[in-house]
């Protein structure tokens, strides 16, 4: 049975056709900022809210902080009438609330809610009739429900007559020039059919294709699909790739002849672990509620914990190559290059690379960096580092006892890298691809 438009609904979906509705992003990073561009692109005017008052002032001076985001877009933004603040007040002023904060894991790899919990906490009090709240972080099935519907009902609304909730994933691939924002096509889940309805005329007016999906259930565990089928393929590769080692196989060719095969078979390569705020995380989050129902989900959580030892891996390997040398780990010099998670970016999110200095720090190896997108590596919430990104040079490379490529930036000098470098770890397969010198 679908719901009879309301007022509330019937005003709300005509000024987000008419490009009146003003847009609330919660959470300024790598997912709601280019959202946050995006609507106000589309025409809408936009507040940004976030704890971080230093990502608030940049935004408000037209700075980006986000590499591949210019400071022309920001300044574009902010012509558009863009504006960020901490002030969760301002709330009332805005039609549309997104949320779109981190849900890492806790010390015991379950999932932490607090950034959500906080997040409609602070928004809950300032709440009125004629509003639509979406959640985009990635989390298990049933939080939408459990956590935002009552908080919203405690304010005495009705949700989906006087205000709407939905729930669309978010699907940011940071670092991909092939997609964008408003290509992406974007999932949503309501609450109900009128939910559903202004969460997909909201998302309309600013994406290419909206995918209308029956519940919040089906669009929260739709993301934990996505993100679940690729760790499970890439802890599975990984897990090849030290097998073939053993065996003295070269893992890149044989995933390069297997993905000749036109059916049947999708390549996935391995690396110095998984990182950025999906693939290691999501198995744990959808394991931990399956407990709940009773559902031992012993496959995807061991994908999991295959993910969480391939930097420990590579260490190790790297251990027994300096042995073989004659060289003992502590008080070798290492150089990391490319401590981003994935190639051409400066997102340090669940970085393998920041694992592996961690563990080599820990051995006693003098550990140093080069990414030419990341210039400095501060004190974060798991890694005592404060270091800056080295000059890649012949000298610096002849100066290490090891070089440990992690992320494979296109910035990168391979040939000055492999030219000039004693003991090189390769967690990318680069070089395999390089021509010989001289060819």
């Amino acid at each position: 049975m679908r719901d009879r438009p309301t007022r509330a609904q019937t005003a709300l979906l005509t000024k987000l056709r008419r490009r009146r509705a003003r847009i609330a992003i919660y959470g300024l990073g790598y997912v709601g900022l280019p959202l946050a561009l995006r609507f106000a692109e589309a025409g809408f005017t936009v507040l940004g809210f976030d704890t971080d008052l230093d990502k608030v002032k940049k935004l408000n001076a037209g700075r980006s902080y986000i590499e591949r985001i210019p400071h022309v877009k920001i300044q574009a933004a902010r012509a558009a009438g863009f504006a960020a603040t901490d002030d969760y007040a301002r709330t009332a002023d805005a039609d549309a609330l997104i949320i779109c904060v981190p849900t890492p894991l806790n010390q015991r790899r379950e999932p932490n809610l607090e950034f959500i919990i906080a997040t409609i906490n602070a928004i809950a009090p300032h709440l009125r009739e004629g509003q639509v709240v979406s959640l985009e972080s990635t989390t298990y099935p049933g939080t939408t429900e459990e956590e935002l519907l009552p908080r919203i009902a405690k304010r005495g609304l009705a949700v989906g007559e006087q205000v709407f909730l939905v729930y669309s994933p978010e699907r940011e691939d940071p670092g991909n020039p092939h997609f964008r924002t408003q290509t992406i096509p974007k999932v949503c889940g309501g609450y109900t059919p009128n939910c559903l309805r202004v969460g997909t005329r909201l998302y309309a007016a600013a994406i290419d294709e909206v995918v209308p999906v029956s519940s919040l259930k089906i669009a929260e565990m739709t993301k934990l699909l996505e993100n679940i089928y690729r760790a499970v393929n890439v802890s599975l590769v990984n897990e090849m790739h030290k097998i073939a080692d053993c065996m003295g196989i070269d893992i890149f060719e044989a995933i390069d002849a297997a993905a000749t095969k036109p059916f049947g078979y999708a390549p996935f390569y391995p690396g110095p672990g998984t990182g950025g705020h999906c693939l290691p995380i999501d198995p744990f989050y959808l394991s931990w509620r399956a407990k709940q129902y009773g559902v031992d989900s012993e496959f995807i959580r061991l994908a999991g914990e295959v993910s969480e030892g391939v930097p420990g891996w590579h260490v190790a390997r790297m251990i027994d190559r300096l042995r073989q040398r004659g060289k003992k780990i502590d008080g070798a010099a290492v150089l990391i290059l490319g401590v981003a998670y994935k190639k051409n970016t400066d997102d340090l999110r669940e970085s393998p690379a920041l694992k592996i200095m961690k563990l080599l720090r820990a051995r006693g190896a003098k550990i140093s960096y080069s990414d030419p997108h990341v210039p400095r590596v501060a004190k974060l919430r798991d890694y005592d580092f404060d270091l800056r990104s080295e000059s890649l040079t012949a000298d610096l490379l002849t100066r290490q006892d090891a070089v440990v490529l992690c992320a494979d930036h296109d910035r990168f000098d391979y040939e000055l890298i492999r030219k000039h470098s004693a003991l090189l770890a390769d967690t990318r397969g680069v070089f395999r691809k390089l021509k010989p010198a001289g060819a």
